[in-house]
């Protein structure tokens, strides 16, 4: 279970920014998962509400999930298509040269702390 260990990497992250900017207290974390990116987000939820107890200054936060859809780029007729609908072949082609442009990412979109 990969998503304990990236909810850990996300915690420490948010801490580290938190002490660089004096924050005190963080009340969420928005994270963008792609369609494609083979984590669970199922688990999220409850590895952070394991994790964050154990790091004050995300003791109340909430961690809200996005998702980045998965978007392929087609070589030959130089068109997008919804890449979990189609795979990899092209269905406005039929090509095999394609490639994803989006969806295989995970990254931290956005951090609220309380208003002063």
């Amino acid at each position: 279970m990969h998503e304990l260990g990236i909810v850990m990497n996300v915690a420490r992250t948010v801490g580290e920014i938190a002490e660089e900017n004096e924050i005190k207290e963080v009340c969420s974390v928005v994270l963008e998962i792609g369609e494609v990116s083979g984590i669970m987000t199922e688990y999220f939820v409850d590895c952070w509400n394991y994790f964050k107890p154990r790091n004050p200054v995300l003791a109340n936060s909430e961690l809200v999930l996005e998702t980045i859809p998965a978007i392929t780029w087609c070589d030959d007729c130089k068109q997008t298509y919804e890449t979990v609908k189609y795979g990899r072949t092209c269905p406005h082609c039929g090509s095999p040269k394609t490639w994803l442009l989006q969806g295989n990412e995970a990254r931290i979109k956005e951090i609220t702390v309380p208003e002063d």
